[in-house]
């Protein structure tokens, strides 16, 4: 079994709402092979992509949002922003080791909930095709239209 790594997001973000890619790569350094990007996808599409490909091979896929910037400023913006979301969640990390990491038990606590609300265990089953080409047609619209 592989890793996922994924952004947590709040309910209502609108980072949600973007199209999202998969990079798949060596889940260690032993191996050594340029990694694989695969999207854009719908979030969930994304994810249910991931677990499925990650379920059965020791790789490490990351799912990302892609941004669909229309300038160097829009980029240079989105730039700035992940730089203080960095050095906030490294202020947060630090102080957080004073007292001990509970996101273990965090993590150990969904999966029980999970379970106990009847969600099967495991990876979700990879989306059909026809799912994701109509996931394609819905994301070209929101390229297309943005800045519109």
């Amino acid at each position: 079994m592989g890793a996922l790594v994924t952004l947590d997001l709040p309910d209502d973000s609108p980072m949600l709402g973007l199209p999202w890619i998969i990079t798949f790569g060596p889940l260690d350094d032993a191996d050594e092979w340029e990694p694989v990007v695969c999207g854009p996808y719908e979030r969930p599409h994304a994810l249910a992509l991931a677990e499925s490909v990650v379920a059965e091979e020791q790789l490490m896929a990351v799912v990302e949002p892609l941004v669909p910037a229309l300038s160097p400023d829009e980029i240079r913006g989105e730039i700035a922003a992940a730089r203080i979301a960095a050095s906030d969640e490294a202020a947060r990390i630090e102080a957080s080791d004073l007292y001990g990491d509970f996101d273990d038990v965090i993590d150990d606590e969904l999966e029980a909930a999970a379970e106990a609300a009847g969600e099967p265990a495991g990876p979700r089953p990879a989306p059909a095709e026809a799912e994701l080409r109509a996931g394609f047609a819905r994301i070209a619209k929101l390229l297309t239209e943005k800045g519109s």
